[in-house]
């Protein structure tokens, strides 16, 4: 079992910037991409980003793709989800998201991930 906690939401101002982070807990020793969804009010969860287990793949939704940056640091067993230039449209719920255990590659569907924390509100007002 892994447990994910996010942290880092919050309200900012359009064109500005927050940094996420995601704590891992519990199974940490075992080696699995991870990766942030995103859910606004009325819409489906959505993917935003995914990093492989090394660090040295990385995946974006096209709407984030140069201002958003995904990073990890598995000594400290965290993920991070930089996001800059922040628009209205970027409000939602964020999630952070492991993959099974053994999955290392990156995935940018919702269905290849097994684990999930509770989600940091994101509000960008213009």
């Amino acid at each position: 079992q892994v447990q994910l906690a996010e942290s880092g939401g919050g309200l900012v101002q359009a064109g500005g910037s927050l940094k996420l982070s995601c704590a891992a807990s519990g199974r940490t020793s075992s080696w699995y991409a991870m990766g942030w969804f995103r859910q606004a009010p009325g819409q489906e969860r959505e993917f935003v980003a995914t990093i492989n287990w090394g660090g040295t793949s990385t995946k974006y939704t096209d709407s984030v793709q140069g201002r958003f940056g995904i990073s990890r640091d598995n000594a400290k067993n965290t993920v991070y989800l930089q996001m800059n230039s922040l628009k209205p449209e970027d409000t939602a719920v964020y999630y952070c998201a492991a993959r099974d255990p053994g999955y290392t590659s990156t995935s940018s569907q919702s269905s290849g991930y097994t684990y999930w924390g509770q989600g940091t509100q994101v509000t960008v007002s213009s």
